[in-house]
């Protein structure tokens, strides 16, 4: 009688179970690191706090009066309604940051060439960081938001209308560091792992964040209204002041998925390549 020996199982290819479960394990891993080495995650917190706090008191006077419909005596008041989804996407944007220096360490560290000698999944290692990233974002946009309310912040949506706004934060937060993980293990150094997210926090300055797109020069007009973080930013004012987002709400679900499916393709294809360094 003869035996069929059982073909060897390449480590990284698991059963989509197995996958989960080691996500979940890398999850712990990163937070656990992230609790030891706090430097990184309260500036991704705190960050947003001091800046929608400078931006409300330094320029929210001046800048609320000029939006439209808003009388010159409620200026500050209405900047803080205003400004604050352009400050929760900033929020949600600059946490790439964070998640492209741990995976740059990862990287440079020597970990990611061990954890292709063991049976782990090979996504599972990436996600682990994209879902304790995201975790973090969603720490530092409840802060914000606490904070926003603190200085005069009202918002008027109803229960639907908060539930779809936290899952199209936690959805964003979740395609952006995947955006921030392929930038991490795409970057040659630690020390320069932060450098291309800093412009994903530029964009929410160059849409409808804090000021009307409608008032900035018409060449960059075309820009703003057509960037990804515009329908973002004017979807969540809608979701939270109970108005119908419109078109805005399903063009950023779209741009959600397209930056997940980059991000995705773009780290697992650099891991792929570098990680057997």
């Amino acid at each position: 009688m003869t035996t069929t020996a059982a073909s060897p199982v390449r480590p990284g290819a698991k059963r989509p179970s197995h996958a989960v479960a080691d996500a979940i394990t890398l999850l712990r891993r990163n937070l656990l690191h992230m609790v030891r080495y706090p430097g990184l995650s309260l500036f991704t917190i705190l960050g947003p706090v001091v800046a929608l706090l400078f931006i409300v008191h330094v320029f929210g006077g001046t800048l609320g009066a000029g939006l439209p419909g808003v009388d010159a005596g409620g200026g500050r008041e209405a900047y803080v309604s205003y400004v604050l989804p352009g400050i929760l996407m900033v929020t949600v944007a600059s946490s790439a940051g964070g998640v492209a220096i741990t995976a740059a360490m990862d990287m440079t560290e020597g970990i990611t060439a061990r954890f292709r000698t063991m049976a782990i999944s090979r996504s599972a290692v990436l996600a682990g960081h994209v879902l304790g990233n995201t975790i973090v974002g969603l720490i530092a946009v409840v802060l914000v938001f606490g904070v926003g309310l603190l200085i005069g912040f009202r918002p008027t949506a109803d229960l639907p209308g908060w539930l779809s706004a936290l899952g199209l934060i936690a959805l964003t937060c979740y395609a952006i560091s995947w955006l921030g993980v392929a930038m991490g293990i795409q970057a040659k150094s630690v020390e320069t792992a932060s450098n291309w997210p800093l412009l994903l926090t530029l964009l929410p300055f160059l849409g409808s964040g804090f000021v009307p797109t409608a008032s900035m020069p018409e060449w960059l007009q075309w820009f703003a209204q057509y960037q990804p973080f515009t329908p973002l930013i004017e979807a969540l004012r809608g979701l939270l002041f109970g108005t119908d987002p419109g078109w805005n709400l399903w063009v950023s679900l779209g741009w959600c998925v397209v930056i997940i499916a980059i991000g995705y393709a773009w780290s697992m294809s650099i891991y792929e390549r570098r990680s057997v360094r």
